[in-house]
């Protein structure tokens, strides 16, 4: 067998393994957790996509490749398709896959900027019609690829949530300062629209154009509203999500870059990032 043939043999048999007997294959977790939730998984399609791969000096072969797998979720008596794209790495020898690891997104670690939210001459409110429909469709067409007419950065949660908030009609204000305002122009852009953190902040605080409402609930949110997670719980915001429906139970499903995802549940315990003291902020986006 080729290597792709090996890789799909392999995950052949883990997803035939019970659901909870291997809590660090995510597709086993995301399956058990559906289940704690009420949902039965009756079926998961995956197809690969071969990246690169090199020989090292033991004779193994390191095959790097992306996983996209969609989940069809029955939910009572509606259906719908959850979708989640991974990066691996997996290592051949003798025909046998002997270990596959999935890429942990790196995080953003430089120091955190500060942000300016108006300056004097803005100091007013600027209300704007937010176009939700529009907000989520461009969510849906972006959710695993890349619009050219932006750059596409490392961790490029935030940068996503942005462009669809720009789809929305959300305007932007305060370039060419770096720490001032939400915006992108040619090759530059303020901290806000690129790093989850400094979102999640000027959602907060901002008093004009773009801003955001925080609510108590998940369960309150409409589809265009955005969710803040910090999931060490340490007060550095790492991630965002826009939601973009909701299941029969009235939850929201997000949309996500980085890893790319589709109809996500929206607590994200399915993430190797999440932990126990996982932080949320919830925000309605618009007047």
């Amino acid at each position: 067998m080729d290597d792709k043939q090996l890789l799909t043999a392999y995950w052949q048999r883990l997803l035939e393994q019970r659901s909870d007997g291997n809590p660090d294959n995510w597709l086993l977790r995301k399956k058990r957790l559906h289940e704690e939730r009420g949902n039965k998984v009756p079926r998961i399609r995956g197809e690969g996509k071969l990246l690169r791969k090199s020989r090292d000096r033991q004779d193994q072969t390191r095959v790097e490749y992306d996983l996209l797998a969609v989940f069809f979720i029955k939910q009572g008596n509606s259906f719908y398709h959850e979708e989640e794209q991974h990066r691996h790495t997996a290592v051949i020898q003798a025909g046998q896959v002997i270990s596959d690891q999935v890429e942990i997104p790196s995080k953003q670690t430089k120091q955190l900027p500060a942000i300016e939210l108006f300056g004097k001459e803005e100091m007013r409110s600027q209300r704007f019609s937010y176009d939700r429909r529009a907000a989520v469709q461009y969510a849906e067409r972006w959710w695993n690829d890349y619009n050219p007419a932006f750059r596409k950065f490392a961790v490029d949660c935030t940068n996503y949530i942005s462009q669809c908030l720009y789809a929305g009609g959300a305007p932007m204000w305060g370039m060419p300062d770096k720490g001032r305002g939400w915006w992108y122009q040619d090759s530059s852009w303020s901290y806000s629209w690129a790093v989850a953190h400094s979102l999640r902040w000027y959602l907060s605080g901002s008093t004009q154009g773009l801003k955001g409402k925080e609510l108590e609930r998940a369960s309150d949110l409409l589809p265009g509203d955005v969710i803040c997670y910090d999931f060490q719980g340490d007060g550095r915001w790492d991630h965002n999500t826009i939601v973009v429906s909701k299941d029969t139970n009235g939850q929201p499903l997000v949309n996500a870059h980085t890893d790319n995802s589709r109809h996500r549940y929206w607590d994200y315990r399915d993430s190797m990032a999440w932990t126990e003291n996982c932080q949320y902020k919830f925000f309605r986006i618009g007047e």
